[in-house]
């Protein structure tokens, strides 16, 4: 195997943005925004009946865009179902950055499926990558192996990747304490109610984790080093409690982050098989492959 490590590793992270943009940064919600409540209770108010409605509809049709500076932007249709522990299938479309270079040098064409399930995650990399792995289409990534091999940001992607729901994006504006309400708009053609706060993502995430001091001292340097500091939250309700549209702006040493998702047909029903055996390569073990390769040609 010649592809590089880095990029197997890029590529994974990137199939983990497409579900993680459903939510809002910070992870999951563990009940801290009582006191927002206090000071602001009338877009509180209305906003816990959303994160109520919303988070106990257990699926939905998604479909949304990512940008992240000049890593990737990226487009992604599915649908989710988070009623126990987070399943679905996206399809996701690389339109620009380093990680649709990346894809073209291991011969994909810039789309692939990605299958989620409560321990990990699938992604059909296509038929030239299979060529490369003995017919082998696809990489199987277990969260457990990813947070192993990423330290603290891994243990708090696998925390999001299990809680990425899309009522987070609520949570996150309940718990920032800064959430106010603009005005009724289209969505679609449903008439939504919006709401917009800021979130400190890193206030947000040690609020919201249960990560032990060095793994958030180790998470907060990465987010310097990157450059993320707050995020930007909309969001719009429809007449039922139900998000409808969510948005994420935030600014990123490689350039601002940029994230638009649309939800629809709540309740959808969801299947999700795991590829079969034969046709899929553990994560864990293709680096094994990778080094091993590595040292042989040294």
């Amino acid at each position: 195997m010649r592809t590089s490590t880095v990029r197997r590793v890029g590529l994974s992270v990137a199939v983990a943005a497409a579900l993680t943009s459903v939510a809002a940064c910070g992870g999951s919600d563990k009940g801290g925004s009582d006191g927002a409540a206090v000071s602001k209770a009338q877009p509180i108010a209305a906003l816990l009946a959303v994160q109520k409605k919303t988070g106990g509809a257990n699926s939905a049709k998604v479909e949304g865009t990512t940008s992240m500076g000049s890593t990737m932007s990226m487009k992604q249709t599915g649908s989710l179902d988070w009623s126990d522990g987070i399943s679905g299938v996206m399809e996701i479309k690389y339109t620009g950055g380093t990680m649709a270079d990346a894809m073209k040098q291991i011969g994909g064409g810039g789309t692939m499926q990605a299958r989620y399930f409560k321990d990990g995650y699938a992604a059909n990399m296509g038929d030239a990558f299979a060529q490369q792995t003995g017919g082998k289409h696809w990489i199987n990534y277990s969260y457990d192996d990813l947070a192993e091999l990423s330290g603290a940001s891994g243990e708090v992607m696998k925390d999001q990747m299990q809680n990425t729901t899309p009522d987070q994006g609520v949570k996150a504006l309940l718990a920032s304490g800064d959430v106010k309400k603009v005005g009724q708009e289209d969505v679609r053609g449903v008439t939504a109610t919006h709401y917009s706060g800021t979130v400190d993502v890193a206030e947000l995430t040690t609020k919201n984790s249960e990560l032990d001091a060095d793994q958030l001292a180790a998470f907060k340097k990465q987010l310097s080093d990157a450059g993320v500091s707050t995020e930007k939250v909309d969001i719009w309700v429809d007449k039922d409690d139900l998000l409808v549209k969510k948005t994420e702006r935030g600014q990123m040493k490689t350039g601002e982050l940029n994230s638009t998702v649309f939800y629809s047909d709540y309740g959808t029903k969801v299947s999700v098989e795991r590829p079969p055996a034969s046709d899929s390569v553990d994560f864990k073990e293709l680096l094994k492959q990778q080094q091993g390769a590595s040292g042989s040609a040294s």
